[in-house]
């Protein structure tokens, strides 16, 4: 690639302890080289502000900062967002793990489609990294009303082109603050655009709180109510939708 236009990396970290250093080693790993990681802490008791800052001392391509009180992830991400500098934004969290050609294949997709919005498949592990054998693969073209329908989109997957959607802020009153931000940008007319090849490994852990299905549920429900004030009929249309479609992802 002749330029390589910065990519800007955010990573919230809360008790990573276990997982972040592979996390961010995964990130150093990459073939393409333009890229800051940004991290905010979002006041871990454990080691993890440690691992990281010895990270920090290794590479200046890493921005750290602990907050100053708890915000949660939608807040600890938005402190990541309004350090970024890249036209480039991409999402991984403290537990996650990228392929080497993650960036660098995104970033060539977006620029030589002129596409706002990358996502790919991913696979899963289990809590200790080894493969459970399960590939979550693409949905196709993704605009506002399929989404709203198939939440199909991981985070750690997508990368997003700020000179076409615009700056970032994830919503910090939303149940979920990635789908919330997803569904902002569909609904300002882009679209996603699926990458039909695995770029990360998604790790299940028994205490996320991804891996609570019924409060996920909950969320998304509260998403199309809350924030994006559906009627209580077109939401329950998505979310029986939404629902089927996160069954047969889980047994496919």
């Amino acid at each position: 690639m002749e330029s390589q236009p910065l990519v800007s990396i955010i990573m919230p970290s809360y008790n990573a302890e276990n997982y972040i250093a592979e996390s961010i080693q995964s990130v150093l790993h990459q073939t393409y080289s333009n890229w800051e990681l940004i991290i905010t802490d979002d006041c871990s008791n454990d080691q993890t502000p440690a691992i990281v800052q010895s990270f920090c001392r290794q590479d200046s391509r890493i921005d750290f900062v602990i907050a100053q009180q708890h915000s949660g992830i939608a807040g600890t991400r938005n402190q990541c967002l309004s350090r970024a500098k890249g036209r480039f934004v991409a999402f991984l969290d403290n537990d996650d793990l990228w392929y080497p050609e993650k960036l660098e294949k995104q970033v060539r997709f977006l620029t030589e489609n002129a596409y706002p919005f990358a996502y790919s498949e991913y696979e899963l592990m289990n809590e200790d990294g080894t493969p459970k054998g399960k590939t979550i693969k693409t949905a196709g073209v993704i605009d506002y009303d399929k989404y709203l329908k198939n939440t199909i989109i991981g985070s750690g997957t997508i990368m997003l082109d700020t000179n076409k959607t615009g700056s970032l802020q994830m919503p910090d009153n939303a149940t979920s603050d990635d789908m919330a931000l997803w569904c902002k940008i569909l609904k300002d007319g882009h679209r996603a655009y699926p990458m039909k090849e695995i770029l990360m490994k998604y790790r299940v852990r028994s205490n996320s709180a991804s891996a609570n299905k019924l409060k996920a549920a909950k969320d998304v429900w509260l998403v199309y109510r809350k924030q994006e004030k559906l009627s209580f009929f077109y939401a329950l249309t998505c979310f029986c939708c939404y629902a089927f479609n996160a069954t047969i992802k889980r047994i496919f």
